[in-house]
């Protein structure tokens, strides 16, 4: 591939990050307990803590992705 190509993939797994934190900060806001109805507290509680970690193996993944793809587009070559 060319090394531009690679370092516009690699930018673009950097910002899917960005998309992960604002659909994760919806999620919160969706599920905030309310004195009106809707979700309680605990079950809001296990929301934010089961798609927190998801999100956060998410963006751990993407940024490991996104280094190897901008040493790829550097030319450097690493070693498995």
């Amino acid at each position: 591939m060319h090394p531009k190509l690679v370092k516009l993939a690699a930018l673009g797994a950097f910002g899917a990050i960005a998309l992960f934190v604002a659909l994760y900060a919806l999620i919160v806001y969706g599920s905030i307990p309310r004195s009106t109805g809707g979700i309680d507290r605990t079950q809001a509680i296990v929301t934010w803590l089961s798609v927190g970690l998801s999100v956060a193996a998410l963006a751990a993944l993407h940024i490991v992705l996104g280094r190897e793809l901008l040493e790829l587009s550097r030319g450097e070559r690493r070693e498995l």
